[in-house]
């Protein structure tokens, strides 16, 4: 299989990282998750670009690239926001009512799964499972697990995490 090589995407320095993680892993496929991450962590996000660059480097289709983006619930492939609430959609939390806390979500800060508010300051995501199950429904609030929510203790668990943040 023929790869063509495709540049850096810029001239930033943080590519410096990435290009680090790939060279301690020998730019072998085996890298892809451990570049992946680093990219993530770098960037904040996987865009298209960057997936090409970590693809021609590897030698991996992108075809798989991508696929790896794509499952893992830690990558994302657009800008998050400066805050992330993250609903779980295991079957128990969805039977004791995440519908309802999506939908509360969505009519507060018109954004739904996989959406960033216009102002950039909440991203709203969803997982398959938290692996709090117990105390269903949840959601993970800054990394915080909120649990036995309602919506409104959805959107007041939100709200207290926004306003105490420094700006």
């Amino acid at each position: 299989m023929e790869f063509g090589k495709v540049g850096q995407p810029s001239q930033d320095p943080r590519w410096r990282m990435v290009n680090a993680t790939m060279r301690q892993h020998g730019n072998r496929s085996q890298a892809l998750i451990e570049t992946l991450h680093t990219v993530q962590e770098t960037f904040g996000y996987l865009d298209e670009d960057a997936l090409r660059y970590v693809a021609s480097s590897l030698r991996v289709p992108f075809s798989r690239v991508f696929g790896v983006a794509t499952f893992y619930h830690f990558f994302s492939l657009k800008p998050q926001g400066r805050h992330a609430c993250i609903v779980c959609l295991g079957t128990a939390c969805y039977i004791k009512g995440v519908p309802k806390i999506i939908a509360a979500l969505k009519e507060r800060y018109g954004v739904g799964p996989g959406e960033t508010t216009p102002d950039g300051e909440l991203s709203v995501l969803s997982a398959r499972c938290l692996g709090a199950c117990g105390l269903a429904p949840v959601a993970a609030v800054d990394s915080e697990i909120a649990a036995k929510l309602t919506p409104e203790a959805a959107i007041q668990r939100v709200e207290e995490v926004m306003s105490n943040a420094v700006h």
